[in-house]
């Protein structure tokens, strides 16, 4: 048994990893600020100890595995240093990890939460499949035999990964604090690309991906006819969305998700072809879609009187009109207002305008002010840049959350990367005065 010692264990990647750890039987605690993050919860119900960032935290024997987002000269490194305490990256420590399965590597600018949890979903109902979800959760098992991965692009941390498999759902330009423009994000993933060893099931309907090259097959999926798998015949209603698969132009099953939005069918079109690759029977996938019930923070309902909450980690201007797509799906009547928190300065000021063409699609907007990042805590604009940009729109603090209960028998969309939640419990207190809120 190995003493594992997490900085930053609240990390949505870390929070998960160290489940998966503890639930193979080694001792785990961690340490991190203060506040309170939903990716804390299932380390609590396991009984992981979750401490303050302390450089007494750090004892000889542990392996101490840092989070990206903390520099070396972070007090516990530096003295797990001093000691002789081995300290390894999470995205190195997980690299050297999916070696012992048959490894599946979710990656893309987005959709990569959802669809890691619908392909472990899919794949365990076939055998033991480990897996590691970006929402914070992570479930490990002695017996498993594939290891499923949400592989994030930032700075370039998936090349540390040399999965038997890479689901790529699509490229965009994100994160411009370190990508310079979407030809820098191409090259990423074309670095990855090299490091697949089995086969690469790619979005044939993104034009970067089109152009991508490797030394192992690429399997494209998507809405257009000259794709590999294609879905066709879609038939959206309140209840899911039912869809056609064609491979390579020939009938292959019908499938429904109880999911809303384009996006989904794309996601469960790519978690499709791999499992046909991988000879997995269309019956077992059909039945393990019906029962999938979703991901933490991905589109997630709290339904209170004629009021519905929805929950989602939507923080790029794709991904909010993604959301919104789902909602008018699922309820076409309802009044949509959304309540935006943007997602550190340096995205917010890049993608200004296409935030407020998104948000646009909602009936209201409300905007919190930009959450910054521990490498980013100021910038050159406020909410009011964005505010002035949407004329259906007003600046959201939590001390007037009343403001949204003049909206009766509506959808309220609170979406965001950074503590958009407290902006949701607030309301849920102010809404459901009894009902018990973390």
């Amino acid at each position: 048994m190995t003493f594992y010692h997490f900085t930053g264990i609240k990390g949505s990647g870390m929070s998960s990893l160290a489940q998966i750890l503890f639930d193979s039987g080694e001792k785990v605690q961690g340490s991190d600020i203060e506040k309170y993050f939903f990716t804390e919860a299932p380390l609590h119900d396991r009984g992981i100890k979750v401490l303050p960032f302390d450089e007494n935290n750090i004892q000889e024997g542990m392996v101490v595995i840092a989070g990206n987002a903390f520099p070396d000269e972070h007090p516990e490194i530096v003295r797990a240093k001093e000691m002789g305490v081995e300290v390894i990256r999470y995205h190195k420590f997980l690299g050297e990890y999916l070696e012992k399965y048959t490894s599946v590597a979710i990656t893309g600018a987005h959709g990569k939460t959802s669809t890691t949890g619908l392909m472990a979903h899919v794949l365990s109902g076939n055998e033991p499949t480990s897996y590691l979800i970006g929402d914070g959760t992570g479930s490990g098992t002695e017996e498993a035999k594939n290891f499923v991965m949400e592989a994030c692009e930032y700075r370039r941390h998936f090349l540390s990964y040399h999965p038997d498999y890479a689901v790529m759902l699509n490229i965009d330009f994100d994160h411009p604090d370190y990508f310079t423009d979407i030809d820098d994000v191409f090259s990423a993933f074309q670095s990855m690309a090299l490091q697949v060893k089995k086969a690469i099931i790619a979005c044939g309907d993104d034009e970067n991906l089109q152009r991508i090259q490797a030394n192992v097959p690429v399997v494209y999926y998507g809405f257009g006819s000259e794709n590999d798998f294609e879905a066709r015949n879609l038939v959206k209603d309140t209840t899911g969305t039912t869809f056609d698969v064609f491979v390579r132009n020939e009938f292959y099953n019908q499938f429904h998700i109880p999911l809303f939005g384009d996006h989904n069918v794309l996601n469960t079109l790519a978690v499709i072809s791999l499992c046909e690759y991988e000879g997995i029977p269309a019956k077992l996938i059909q039945e393990q879609l019906k029962s999938y019930d979703g991901v933490k923070r991905r589109f997630t309902e709290t339904v209170i009187g004629d009021r519905i909450l929805i929950d989602d980690y939507a923080h790029h201007p794709t991904e909010i009109a993604a959301t919104i797509q789902s909602a008018r799906q699922k309820y076409p009547e309802k009044e949509l207002v959304a309540v935006f928190q943007p997602h550190t300065f340096s995205r917010t000021k890049a993608f200004l305008e296409n935030f407020a063409s998104s948000l646009n699609e909602a009936d209201q907007v409300y905007l919190c002010d930009i959450f910054g990042s521990a490498r980013e805590n100021k910038g050159e604009l406020t909410i009011h840049d964005l505010v002035a940009l949407i004329p259906n729109s007003d600046v959201l603090q939590v001390a007037d959350i009343e403001k949204l209960t003049q909206h009766k028998d509506a959808v309220f969309l609170f979406m965001g990367a950074g503590d958009i939640n407290k902006f949701q419990a607030a309301f849920e207190k102010v809404i459901a005065p009894t009902k018990e809120v973390i």
